[in-house]
Protein backbone atom coordinates (compact mmCIF):
# COMPACT_ATOMS: atom_id res chain seq x y z
CA UNK A 1 0.00 0.00 0.00
CA UNK A 2 1.22 3.13 -0.89
CA UNK A 3 0.63 6.34 0.25
CA UNK A 4 0.90 9.89 -0.52
CA UNK A 5 2.84 13.12 1.75
CA UNK A 6 0.16 15.43 3.31
CA UNK A 7 0.44 18.33 5.29
CA UNK A 8 -2.42 19.44 7.54
CA UNK A 9 -1.97 22.98 7.83
CA UNK A 10 -3.82 25.74 10.48
CA UNK A 11 -5.18 23.21 13.10
CA UNK A 12 -5.28 22.60 16.62
CA UNK A 13 -3.51 19.56 17.33
CA UNK A 14 -4.65 17.79 20.50
CA UNK A 15 -1.39 16.00 22.19
CA UNK A 16 -0.70 14.29 24.85
CA UNK A 17 -0.31 16.87 26.94
CA UNK A 18 -1.90 20.17 25.34
CA UNK A 19 -3.38 21.44 22.38
CA UNK A 20 -0.71 23.11 20.07
CA UNK A 21 -2.47 25.54 18.10
CA UNK A 22 -1.79 26.65 14.44
CA UNK A 23 -0.01 23.37 13.90
CA UNK A 24 1.27 21.69 10.72
CA UNK A 25 1.57 18.33 10.65
CA UNK A 26 3.65 16.63 8.16
CA UNK A 27 2.63 12.97 7.05
CA UNK A 28 4.64 10.43 5.25
CA UNK A 29 4.41 6.74 4.49
CA UNK A 30 1.35 7.07 7.01
CA UNK A 31 3.17 8.16 9.79
CA UNK A 32 3.49 11.52 11.71
CA UNK A 33 6.75 12.94 10.27
CA UNK A 34 6.87 15.95 12.56
CA UNK A 35 4.41 18.80 14.24
CA UNK A 36 5.12 22.42 13.85
CA UNK A 37 4.07 25.84 13.60
CA UNK A 38 5.64 26.13 10.01
CA UNK A 39 3.39 25.76 7.54
CA UNK A 40 5.17 25.99 4.53
CA UNK A 41 4.86 22.58 2.24
CA UNK A 42 8.46 21.33 1.50
CA UNK A 43 8.99 20.03 -2.05
CA UNK A 44 7.70 16.72 -1.74
CA UNK A 45 4.66 17.39 -0.22
CA UNK A 46 1.60 15.93 -2.22
CA UNK A 47 -1.63 17.36 -0.96
CA UNK A 48 -2.04 20.06 1.09
CA UNK A 49 -4.93 20.34 3.44
CA UNK A 50 -5.40 23.81 4.72
CA UNK A 51 -7.70 22.75 8.03
CA UNK A 52 -8.73 26.38 8.77
CA UNK A 53 -8.55 25.70 12.92
CA UNK A 54 -10.42 22.70 12.88
CA UNK A 55 -9.43 20.52 16.01
CA UNK A 56 -7.15 17.79 15.12
CA UNK A 57 -7.77 14.57 17.79
CA UNK A 58 -6.38 11.07 17.59
CA UNK A 59 -8.75 8.92 15.76
CA UNK A 60 -11.13 7.58 18.26
CA UNK A 61 -10.84 4.02 18.88
CA UNK A 62 -13.56 1.41 19.85
CA UNK A 63 -12.63 -1.80 21.80
CA UNK A 64 -16.67 -2.85 22.21
CA UNK A 65 -18.69 -2.59 19.24
CA UNK A 66 -21.06 -5.41 17.57
CA UNK A 67 -22.37 -3.44 14.49
CA UNK A 68 -23.64 -0.39 12.74
CA UNK A 69 -26.08 0.48 9.75
CA UNK A 70 -27.71 -2.71 9.33
CA UNK A 71 -24.35 -5.08 10.08
CA UNK A 72 -24.09 -7.19 12.57
CA UNK A 73 -20.87 -8.66 13.47
CA UNK A 74 -22.19 -12.34 14.35
CA UNK A 75 -23.28 -12.70 10.45
CA UNK A 76 -21.31 -10.21 8.81
CA UNK A 77 -19.14 -10.72 5.63
CA UNK A 78 -15.84 -9.18 5.08
CA UNK A 79 -17.32 -6.94 2.90
CA UNK A 80 -20.38 -6.32 5.57
CA UNK A 81 -17.27 -5.55 7.94
CA UNK A 82 -15.70 -2.93 5.46
CA UNK A 83 -18.92 -0.83 5.81
CA UNK A 84 -19.26 -0.76 8.90
CA UNK A 85 -15.53 0.53 9.06
CA UNK A 86 -16.71 3.33 6.68
CA UNK A 87 -19.30 4.42 8.53
CA UNK A 88 -16.95 4.11 11.46
CA UNK A 89 -14.24 6.39 9.47
CA UNK A 90 -17.23 9.00 9.03
CA UNK A 91 -17.37 9.46 12.98
CA UNK A 92 -13.68 9.61 14.04
CA UNK A 93 -13.25 6.11 14.42
CA UNK A 94 -9.72 5.04 12.88
CA UNK A 95 -9.39 1.26 14.67
CA UNK A 96 -12.31 -0.86 16.53
CA UNK A 97 -12.58 -4.16 17.68
CA UNK A 98 -15.67 -6.69 16.41
CA UNK A 99 -17.16 -7.81 19.25
CA UNK A 100 -19.12 -11.04 19.72
CA UNK A 101 -22.18 -12.41 21.96
CA UNK A 102 -22.49 -15.52 22.96
CA UNK A 103 -23.61 -18.14 20.38
CA UNK A 104 -22.65 -21.96 19.04
CA UNK A 105 -19.22 -22.37 17.88
CA UNK A 106 -20.16 -22.75 14.50
CA UNK A 107 -21.07 -19.23 14.81
CA UNK A 108 -18.57 -17.74 16.63
CA UNK A 109 -16.05 -19.71 13.47
CA UNK A 110 -18.00 -18.05 10.58
CA UNK A 111 -17.77 -14.42 12.40
CA UNK A 112 -13.94 -14.69 13.26
CA UNK A 113 -13.12 -16.31 9.75
CA UNK A 114 -14.94 -12.89 8.46
CA UNK A 115 -12.92 -10.24 10.88
CA UNK A 116 -9.70 -12.53 9.76
CA UNK A 117 -10.25 -11.67 6.01
CA UNK A 118 -10.71 -8.26 6.60
CA UNK A 119 -7.87 -7.71 8.56
CA UNK A 120 -6.13 -9.65 5.74
CA UNK A 121 -7.52 -7.07 3.38
CA UNK A 122 -7.99 -3.78 4.81
CA UNK A 123 -4.97 -2.94 3.29
CA UNK A 124 -5.90 -2.79 0.07
CA UNK A 125 -9.25 -1.86 0.02
CA UNK A 126 -10.26 1.81 0.45
CA UNK A 127 -9.64 3.36 3.41
CA UNK A 128 -11.70 3.11 6.68
CA UNK A 129 -11.94 2.45 10.05
CA UNK A 130 -8.87 -0.77 10.79
CA UNK A 131 -9.84 -3.97 12.42
CA UNK A 132 -7.24 -4.62 15.08
CA UNK A 133 -8.34 -7.99 16.71
CA UNK A 134 -11.77 -9.06 18.43
CA UNK A 135 -13.78 -8.85 21.43
CA UNK A 136 -15.76 -11.71 23.03
CA UNK A 137 -18.21 -10.32 25.17
CA UNK A 138 -18.74 -13.75 26.92
CA UNK A 139 -19.94 -16.85 26.98
CA UNK A 140 -18.18 -16.99 30.42
CA UNK A 141 -20.83 -14.65 31.97
CA UNK A 142 -23.17 -14.56 34.93
CA UNK A 143 -26.96 -15.76 33.82
CA UNK A 144 -28.05 -13.17 35.96
CA UNK A 145 -26.55 -10.14 34.60
CA UNK A 146 -27.35 -11.48 30.73
CA UNK A 147 -28.10 -7.72 30.08
CA UNK A 148 -29.33 -8.61 26.10
CA UNK A 149 -26.99 -11.62 26.00
CA UNK A 150 -28.64 -14.86 25.17
CA UNK A 151 -28.16 -17.33 28.17
CA UNK A 152 -28.42 -20.58 26.45
CA UNK A 153 -25.12 -19.90 25.35
CA UNK A 154 -23.37 -18.86 28.54
CA UNK A 155 -21.10 -21.80 29.74
CA UNK A 156 -18.77 -22.66 32.59
CA UNK A 157 -14.77 -23.51 32.46
CA UNK A 158 -13.78 -26.42 33.22
CA UNK A 159 -10.14 -26.43 31.75
CA UNK A 160 -8.13 -24.99 28.65
CA UNK A 161 -9.28 -27.35 26.31
CA UNK A 162 -12.46 -25.11 26.77
CA UNK A 163 -11.13 -22.12 24.91
CA UNK A 164 -10.37 -24.44 21.79
CA UNK A 165 -14.31 -23.29 20.96
CA UNK A 166 -13.37 -19.22 20.70
CA UNK A 167 -11.48 -19.28 17.19
CA UNK A 168 -8.51 -16.88 17.67
CA UNK A 169 -6.91 -14.38 14.68
CA UNK A 170 -3.82 -15.77 13.36
CA UNK A 171 -2.81 -12.08 11.95
CA UNK A 172 0.35 -10.73 13.26
CA UNK A 173 -0.81 -8.38 16.17
CA UNK A 174 -4.28 -8.82 16.70
CA UNK A 175 -5.66 -8.22 19.65
CA UNK A 176 -7.60 -10.54 21.74
CA UNK A 177 -10.16 -8.98 24.29
CA UNK A 178 -12.84 -11.11 26.59
CA UNK A 179 -15.48 -9.98 29.04
CA UNK A 180 -16.33 -12.80 31.92
CA UNK A 181 -17.38 -12.78 35.27
CA UNK A 182 -15.08 -14.12 37.37
CA UNK A 183 -17.85 -16.16 39.58
CA UNK A 184 -18.51 -18.32 37.02
CA UNK A 185 -17.18 -21.92 37.87
CA UNK A 186 -13.33 -22.03 36.84
CA UNK A 187 -13.67 -18.58 36.93
CA UNK A 188 -10.35 -17.65 38.07
CA UNK A 189 -8.46 -20.04 36.28
CA UNK A 190 -9.90 -18.87 33.51
CA UNK A 191 -8.15 -15.28 34.03
CA UNK A 192 -5.34 -16.84 34.67
CA UNK A 193 -5.22 -19.23 31.68
CA UNK A 194 -6.31 -16.18 29.21
CA UNK A 195 -4.15 -13.70 30.82
CA UNK A 196 -1.28 -16.32 29.94
CA UNK A 197 -2.52 -16.45 26.47
CA UNK A 198 -1.72 -12.87 26.26
CA UNK A 199 -5.47 -11.91 26.14
CA UNK A 200 -6.84 -8.57 27.38
CA UNK A 201 -9.26 -10.07 30.27
CA UNK A 202 -11.81 -7.83 31.13
CA UNK A 203 -14.49 -7.79 33.89
CA UNK A 204 -18.02 -7.36 33.04
CA UNK A 205 -21.73 -8.98 33.51
CA UNK A 206 -20.82 -9.96 36.96
CA UNK A 207 -22.38 -10.25 40.08
CA UNK A 208 -19.35 -11.32 41.81
CA UNK A 209 -17.67 -10.36 45.76
CA UNK A 210 -14.99 -8.57 46.81
CA UNK A 211 -13.11 -11.67 47.42
CA UNK A 212 -13.23 -13.08 43.57
CA UNK A 213 -13.03 -9.91 42.24
CA UNK A 214 -9.80 -9.77 43.80
CA UNK A 215 -8.40 -13.40 42.63
CA UNK A 216 -9.04 -12.20 39.17
CA UNK A 217 -7.39 -8.81 39.52
CA UNK A 218 -4.29 -11.13 40.75
CA UNK A 219 -5.04 -13.63 37.98
CA UNK A 220 -4.70 -10.84 35.38
CA UNK A 221 -7.60 -9.30 34.89
CA UNK A 222 -7.06 -5.29 35.77
CA UNK A 223 -10.08 -3.81 33.11
CA UNK A 224 -14.42 -3.64 33.56
CA UNK A 225 -16.46 -3.62 30.78
CA UNK A 226 -19.51 -1.39 29.94
CA UNK A 227 -19.00 -0.13 34.19
CA UNK A 228 -22.29 0.22 36.09
CA UNK A 229 -23.99 -1.62 33.45
CA UNK A 230 -24.92 -5.21 33.56
CA UNK A 231 -23.16 -5.37 36.68
CA UNK A 232 -24.91 -5.76 40.78
CA UNK A 233 -25.13 -1.74 41.69
CA UNK A 234 -23.62 -0.46 44.44
CA UNK A 235 -25.07 -0.94 47.71
CA UNK A 236 -23.62 0.60 51.41
CA UNK A 237 -23.42 -3.05 52.85
CA UNK A 238 -22.65 -4.86 49.04
CA UNK A 239 -20.32 -2.60 47.34
CA UNK A 240 -19.80 -5.37 44.87
CA UNK A 241 -18.03 -4.53 41.53
CA UNK A 242 -19.11 -0.97 41.29
CA UNK A 243 -17.55 0.02 44.94
CA UNK A 244 -14.50 -2.37 43.93
CA UNK A 245 -13.56 -0.83 40.19
CA UNK A 246 -14.19 2.93 41.73
CA UNK A 247 -11.42 2.00 44.36
CA UNK A 248 -8.76 0.36 42.14
CA UNK A 249 -6.36 1.71 40.89
CA UNK A 250 -4.56 -0.33 38.61
CA UNK A 251 -8.20 -1.48 36.74
CA UNK A 252 -9.69 0.33 34.34
CA UNK A 253 -12.75 0.89 33.23
CA UNK A 254 -15.32 1.64 30.14
CA UNK A 255 -18.07 3.73 29.75
CA UNK A 256 -21.11 3.88 27.40
CA UNK A 257 -21.21 7.82 26.86
CA UNK A 258 -24.76 7.75 25.53
CA UNK A 259 -26.89 9.53 28.53
CA UNK A 260 -29.04 6.28 28.23
CA UNK A 261 -27.04 3.32 29.95
CA UNK A 262 -26.24 5.72 32.86
CA UNK A 263 -26.69 9.41 34.18
CA UNK A 264 -24.62 11.92 33.24
CA UNK A 265 -23.88 12.45 36.83
CA UNK A 266 -22.57 9.41 37.46
CA UNK A 267 -20.41 9.31 34.32
CA UNK A 268 -19.06 12.73 36.29
CA UNK A 269 -18.91 10.20 39.29
CA UNK A 270 -16.63 7.81 37.72
CA UNK A 271 -14.63 10.65 36.11
CA UNK A 272 -13.97 11.68 39.21
CA UNK A 273 -13.34 8.74 40.95
CA UNK A 274 -11.01 6.89 38.46
CA UNK A 275 -10.02 10.11 36.80
CA UNK A 276 -9.89 10.12 32.68
CA UNK A 277 -6.34 8.38 32.82
CA UNK A 278 -8.39 5.21 33.88
CA UNK A 279 -11.28 5.58 31.80
CA UNK A 280 -12.35 4.49 28.20
CA UNK A 281 -15.31 5.45 26.29
CA UNK A 282 -17.23 2.91 24.06
CA UNK A 283 -20.10 2.88 21.90
CA UNK A 284 -21.23 -0.95 22.24
CA UNK A 285 -23.22 -0.03 19.42
CA UNK A 286 -25.51 -2.68 17.73
CA UNK A 287 -26.79 -3.43 14.22
CA UNK A 288 -29.15 -0.29 13.81
CA UNK A 289 -26.60 2.03 14.84
CA UNK A 290 -27.18 4.68 12.05
CA UNK A 291 -30.36 4.10 10.75
CA UNK A 292 -32.83 5.77 13.25
CA UNK A 293 -35.95 4.60 14.74
CA UNK A 294 -37.83 1.33 13.89
CA UNK A 295 -38.23 -2.43 14.23
CA UNK A 296 -34.84 -4.36 13.75
CA UNK A 297 -34.07 -8.17 14.26
CA UNK A 298 -30.73 -9.01 16.19
CA UNK A 299 -29.64 -11.89 17.47
CA UNK A 300 -32.79 -13.45 17.16
CA UNK A 301 -34.73 -11.28 18.57
CA UNK A 302 -37.07 -7.66 17.59
CA UNK A 303 -34.81 -5.10 18.86
CA UNK A 304 -36.75 -1.68 19.00
CA UNK A 305 -35.14 1.95 18.67
CA UNK A 306 -36.92 4.93 19.81
CA UNK A 307 -35.29 8.01 20.46
CA UNK A 308 -32.03 6.97 20.49
CA UNK A 309 -32.92 4.61 23.29
CA UNK A 310 -33.24 0.86 22.64
CA UNK A 311 -35.15 -2.57 23.91
CA UNK A 312 -35.50 -6.07 23.41
CA UNK A 313 -38.04 -8.08 24.16
CA UNK A 314 -38.04 -8.38 27.58
CA UNK A 315 -37.57 -4.21 27.77
CA UNK A 316 -33.91 -4.49 28.80
CA UNK A 317 -31.89 -1.89 26.79
CA UNK A 318 -29.96 -4.06 24.29
CA UNK A 319 -26.74 -2.10 23.51
CA UNK A 320 -26.31 1.50 21.96
CA UNK A 321 -26.68 3.27 19.04
CA UNK A 322 -24.65 6.05 19.19
CA UNK A 323 -20.68 6.27 17.87
CA UNK A 324 -17.75 7.69 19.51
CA UNK A 325 -18.01 10.59 18.30
CA UNK A 326 -21.66 11.01 20.43
CA UNK A 327 -19.33 9.47 23.15
CA UNK A 328 -16.88 12.30 22.93
CA UNK A 329 -19.59 14.99 22.70
CA UNK A 330 -21.10 13.77 25.89
CA UNK A 331 -17.85 13.70 27.04
CA UNK A 332 -16.88 17.13 26.14
CA UNK A 333 -20.46 18.16 27.64
CA UNK A 334 -18.95 16.54 31.22
CA UNK A 335 -15.97 19.22 31.32
CA UNK A 336 -13.33 17.15 29.93
CA UNK A 337 -10.47 18.66 28.48
CA UNK A 338 -10.03 18.02 25.07
CA UNK A 339 -6.55 16.03 25.79
CA UNK A 340 -8.69 14.25 28.35
CA UNK A 341 -11.13 13.90 25.37
CA UNK A 342 -8.16 12.40 23.60
CA UNK A 343 -7.35 10.28 26.24
CA UNK A 344 -10.58 8.62 26.92
CA UNK A 345 -11.63 8.18 23.46
CA UNK A 346 -8.06 6.93 22.01
CA UNK A 347 -4.63 6.85 24.04
CA UNK A 348 -6.67 4.77 26.89
CA UNK A 349 -8.14 2.09 24.72
CA UNK A 350 -4.68 1.73 22.77
CA UNK A 351 -2.85 1.28 25.86
CA UNK A 352 -5.42 -1.32 26.88
CA UNK A 353 -4.70 -3.10 23.63
CA UNK A 354 -1.25 -2.49 23.68
CA UNK A 355 -1.19 -0.80 20.53
CA UNK A 356 -0.29 2.75 22.09
CA UNK A 357 3.29 2.74 20.50
CA UNK A 358 1.39 2.81 17.38
CA UNK A 359 -1.46 5.03 17.70
CA UNK A 360 -3.76 6.34 20.28
CA UNK A 361 -1.98 10.08 20.02
CA UNK A 362 -0.83 12.81 17.97
CA UNK A 363 3.14 12.11 18.36
CA UNK A 364 6.00 11.86 15.82
CA UNK A 365 6.67 8.17 14.60
CA UNK A 366 3.08 7.36 15.19
CA UNK A 367 0.34 6.17 12.89
CA UNK A 368 -1.33 8.96 10.89
CA UNK A 369 -4.62 8.15 12.49
CA UNK A 370 -6.60 11.26 12.63
CA UNK A 371 -9.87 12.81 13.24
CA UNK A 372 -10.29 16.45 12.65
CA UNK A 373 -13.81 17.89 14.21
CA UNK A 374 -15.34 21.17 14.00
CA UNK A 375 -16.38 23.93 16.78
CA UNK A 376 -20.13 21.58 17.02
CA UNK A 377 -18.25 18.27 17.25
CA UNK A 378 -19.05 17.15 13.43
CA UNK A 379 -16.15 15.03 12.03
CA UNK A 380 -14.68 17.12 8.91
CA UNK A 381 -11.69 14.51 8.10
CA UNK A 382 -10.15 11.47 8.96
CA UNK A 383 -6.63 9.48 8.34
CA UNK A 384 -6.02 5.89 8.17
CA UNK A 385 -2.28 5.31 8.45
CA UNK A 386 -2.23 8.57 6.60
CA UNK A 387 -5.01 8.16 3.72
CA UNK A 388 -8.36 9.40 3.81
CA UNK A 389 -10.89 7.85 5.09
CA UNK A 390 -13.66 10.37 5.60
CA UNK A 391 -13.33 13.93 4.20
CA UNK A 392 -16.83 15.59 4.51
CA UNK A 393 -15.64 18.86 3.81
CA UNK A 394 -15.68 19.06 -0.16
CA UNK A 395 -13.65 21.13 -1.75
CA UNK A 396 -12.67 23.46 1.00
CA UNK A 397 -10.03 22.23 2.46
CA UNK A 398 -7.14 20.48 -0.15
CA UNK A 399 -5.11 23.19 -1.78
CA UNK A 400 -2.76 21.14 -4.18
Amino acid sequence: METDTLLLRDVRAVGPQRTIEGASILIADGRIVSISHDGEAPEEVLNVFDLGGLTLYPGFIDVHIHGSVGVDTMEASPDDLHRVALFLAENGVTSWLPTLVPAPAEDYSRAVESISQLMREQDARPAAARAVGLHYEGPFVNTQQCGALRTQYFRAFKGASDLDELPTLKEEGAAHMITLAPEVEGGIELVRELSARGWVVSIGHTRAGISVLEGARHAGARHMTHFLNAMSPLHQRAPGPVGWGLLQDDVTVDLIADRIHSDPLVLRLVLRCKTPSRVSLISDAVAPAGLGDGEYKVWGETIRVSEGRTSNERGDIAGSVISMREAVRTAASLGLTETDIARVASLNPARLLGIDRECGSIETGKRADLAALDADGRVRLTLVSGRIAFDGSGEGHRQS
